[in-house]
C-alpha cells in the first residue's frame, strides 16, 4: 500500500479533502507552506494524525479563504481557520497567527503524505512547537502531543536541542 492510500483509509478521507484544499491553492498560485505534526513527519517517523497545518502567505490567503468557503466547511478560530469537508475527518488548520508567515518563505519541497509540499524548515517547525507548548490557551493533550513532537525533532537532529527553552526541556524528562 502507498502512503497516500494509508494516510486516505486511516484518516477515512473518501472526499479527498486535501488534494481539494492543494487544487485550491495552487489554482490561485497561494505561497504556502505545511506545519504542525504533519510537517514533522516529513523529517522522522511519521505519526498518524487528522491535522493538517498550514501557513498561507497573508497577501494570498483572503482570496484562497474566499473560494474555500465556496466548497467546504469553514470555522474560524483566534489563531486558525479550519477547513473540513463532508466524507472526510481531516481537519486542514490554516494557522493565521503571524509569527508563523516567515516560515513560508523559508520553506522547501519535502514529501508528506506521499506528495511533495512545501515543508517549514526542521528549526521553524520546532519553533513552532515550542511556541504551542508555552500556550497556555491550548489544550493539555494538544501541548503534551506538542512535546512529543519537540522529543521526535530533537531525537533526529540533537543539534535542536539548544533551540529548546530549559522550562520546556525539562518536560521532556
Amino acid at each position: 500500500m502507498q502512503a497516500r492510500d494509508f494516510w486516505r483509509t486511516v484518516t477515512v478521507d473518501r472526499s479527498d479533502v486535501l488534494d481539494r484544499v492543494l487544487a485550491c491553492l495552487r489554482a490561485r498560485g497561494a505561497r504556502f507552506c505545511v506545519i504542525g505534526g504533519t510537517a514533522v513527519n516529513a523529517y522522522v517517523e511519521p505519526v498518524v494524525t487528522l491535522d493538517v497545518d498550514i501557513v498561507i502567505a497573508a497577501v494570498d490567503r483572503l482570496d484562497v479563504e474566499r473560494a474555500l468557503a465556496e466548497e467546504f466547511i469553514i470555522e474560524r478560530f483566534p489563531h486558525s481557520v479550519n477547513v473540513t469537508a463532508a466524507g472526510s475527518d481531516v481537519r486542514i488548520q490554516i494557522q493565521t497567527d503571524v509569527r508563523y508567515q516567515a516560515f513560508v518563505e523559508r520553506a522547501g519541497p519535502r514529501e508528506v503524505l506521499g506528495v511533495t509540499l512545501p515543508v517549514a524548515r526542521i528549526e521553524d517547525l520546532l519553533q513552532g512547537k515550542v511556541w504551542a507548548v508555552q500556550d497556555p490557551t491550548r489544550r493539555a493533550s494538544k501541548r503534551q502531543k506538542d512535546l512529543a513532537d519537540i522529543a521526535r525533532l530533537i531525537e533526529h537532529e540533537p543539534a535542536l536541542r539548544e533551540r529548546v527553552p530549559a522550562e520546556v526541556l525539562a518536560k521532556l524528562v
